[in-house]
């Protein structure tokens, strides 16, 4: 016969429980294995080993709490140095910060060429919360988020600001290059109340329905982008509001390779954005990416680009396009309502196979 002091004992170890039971602390790598049979983790600062990422396969609903920074040896390999994945999870870094190393990495050419660069650096597979955490100096892209259940992304930091400078390796071009903020291929999204500095895109979506980006700020990159879209994807639902631009190449861009075919864009609501130091382009609607203003493509077809209230002020700087929308041959559709849309400075771009904005003329 078992003694209710017995069970009791066991109830208190752990050891014998199911993960709902036990908690646990990671330290370094070595103890990964056993912490993620937990479900309340508490991650303390360490360095992670050259070549080497910090991979956490979460049991459903467990709580992570990071209690000091996390750094990463710096190694010429392809990453990425944090993966997460669980279902229901609670990640809260209390204001710590993972460090990518970047300046061993940067050559002003990013994942295009040069140094091999982890990337990306953050992979979020996970679905719950992720908050109060702090990004520094990213090889190269910073997250990719693939959900499968909805994610909330708030309060976070992304700061590739030392990025901006040119080093030995970069020929006089800011040092940081591919910098993405947050790389999007997912459903039920939402990011917001974060501050990304950077030296690419603010926000890519690649597909997915459903997807929120609210109340952030993005400075020093290309803005905030649906794109670039490829072939047999549909993106939809998306909503753009509240965010401050600043000195970025576009405000807000649309962009759709040449190549693709058998994919929409639509539903897209833009509304109570800021931008201002705008370097390019205010507004960028593009067809026929990688050329910018090429001869665009067809495959792609995009309907339902909206402004609502409360306006979207937008300020280029002289020598910038307002607006410039560059649509295949009717991939353009439907009538857009762009009443609250505003922008000033610059010149007016070119508008291409389409006349279906109303409310706004340049």
């Amino acid at each position: 016969m078992i003694s209710l002091a017995s069970v009791a004992l066991v109830i208190s170890s752990g050891a014998l429980l199911s993960n709902a039971a036990c908690s646990a602390t990671i330290s370094s790598l070595d103890d990964v294995a056993n912490a993620v049979k937990c479900t309340s983790i508490t991650l303390n600062g360490f360095t992670v080993p050259a070549g080497q990422g910090l991979s956490l396969s979460l049991a459903s609903g467990t709580t992570v709490t990071m209690n000091g920074d996390i750094s990463f040896g710096n190694k010429s390999w392809d990453g990425p140095l944090f993966t997460i994945s669980g279902t229901g999870i609670t990640f809260n870094g209390n204001g710590h910060k993972f460090d990518g190393g970047g300046p061993f990495y940067w050559d002003g050419q990013g994942i295009n060429g040069g140094t091999t660069k982890p990337d990306p650096m953050m992979k979020v597979k996970m679905s719950g919360t992720f908050e109060n955490v702090k990004v520094v100096n990213s090889p190269g892209r910073v997250f990719s988020v693939g959900n499968s259940a909805p994610l909330l992304l708030t309060g976070l930091t992304i700061d590739n600001s030392q990025g901006d400078q040119p080093n030995s390796k970069s020929g006089g071009q800011a040092a940081g290059h591919n910098t993405d903020g947050f790389d999007v291929s997912a459903n039920d999204v939402t990011i917001q109340n974060s501050n990304i500095h950077n030296q690419d895109d603010c926000l890519a979506i690649n597909k997915g329905t459903n997807i929120v980006f609210k109340g952030n700020s993005c400075t020093g990159g290309h803005g905030i982008s649906i794109g670039s879209i490829d072939s047999s994807v549909t993106v939809s639902g998306v909503v753009i509001s509240g965010n401050t631009i600043t000195n970025n190449d576009q405000a807000l861009r649309i962009k759709t390779k040449s190549s693709a075919s058998g994919s929409t864009v639509k539903n897209v609501t833009y509304s109570g954005n800021t931008a201002t130091g705008i370097r390019k382009f205010g507004i960028l609607i593009d067809e026929s990416y990688p050329s910018t203003l090429g001869t665009p493509g067809t495959g792609v077809i995009i309907s339902d680009i909206n402004f609502v209230s409360p306006t979207t002020s937008i300020s280029v700087v002289s020598g910038a396009e307002r607006v410039a929308v560059n649509c295949g041959k009717n991939a353009c559709t439907g009538t857009w309502n762009w009443s609250n849309l505003k922008v000033s400075g610059g010149s007016a771009g070119p508008i291409t196979n389409f006349n279906g904005i109303s409310g706004f003329s340049q």
